[in-house]
């Protein structure tokens, strides 16, 4: 599965060279024009990095980083023409993986692409091998779910979603944001197969413990983890 990207950066010419440079190198490229757009997608949907302009209308580049690290952890490589120092420092200090001045190489920015994925996966390999919530215990190694002391068995698409919501408990994830996340086709508002397949899990997590709730419906929004 290619790994997903989304650019916040206003100058149309920039996003589309970065685009098009990225897609021939394999990657899935969203793009996002203002910093409200951008901080919509952000909340919406899944990303494993996100290139982020400084200079954005109606929302800052600083603005969306210091709200992007009150829910997620995924790389954020700063674009910006501004090379002073305190502003490098600054902004790696509010939660900024790297930085990257313009004019810029493409070569460079899909270089530190690269390096900053290989080592989120790094760290999730070691830090989130076992993801952890209330009683249930997920094993990604061996796939496995334990809840309340007890196996679940769980189907593919079941596992995935539960993987997915553990991975970030934090966040309100829209019905199409889930059903393409995991299904990897276009998600149609008439189609039950989600409300399905969390109904069922939901099920297996109340018969391994029938006391706790698990999966919250956010209503006109989507499904989160319950607090």
């Amino acid at each position: 599965m290619r790994e997903k990207i989304l650019i916040i950066e206003d100058d149309i010419e920039i996003c589309n060279l970065l685009k098009e440079f990225l897609e021939e190198n394999e990657y899935d490229i969203k793009t996002a024009n203002t910093g409200i757009n951008g901080m919509r997608e952000l909340k919406n949907a899944a990303y494993n990095l996100v290139i982020l302009d400084l200079m954005l209308p109606f929302k800052s580049g600083d603005e969306i980083l210091r709200e992007l690290r009150s829910f997620s952890n995924i790389p954020v490589i700063i674009l910006s023409a501004k090379d002073m120092i305190h502003t490098k420092v600054d902004l790696l200090r509010l939660g900024a993986d790297d930085y990257v001045t313009k004019p810029f190489d493409l070569n460079e920015v899909l270089a530190r692409i690269e390096s900053n994925l290989r080592r989120c996966s790094s760290d999730t390999n070691i830090e989130k091998l076992n993801l952890t919530y209330k009683d249930i215990t997920l094993n990604q190694e061996e796939k496995k779910v334990i809840v309340n002391g007890n196996t679940l068995v769980l189907t593919s698409k079941e596992y995935g979603i539960l993987l997915l919501l553990l991975s970030h408990p934090q966040k309100v994830f829209s019905k199409a944001n889930l059903f393409e996340s995991i299904w990897n086709e276009e998600y149609f508002s008439e189609d039950n197969t989600l409300n399905v397949h969390i109904s069922n899990i939901r099920n297996k997590l109340k018969s391994a413990n029938p006391n706790e709730e698990y999966i919250e419906t956010i209503w006109g929004m989507g499904y989160k983890l319950h607090e």
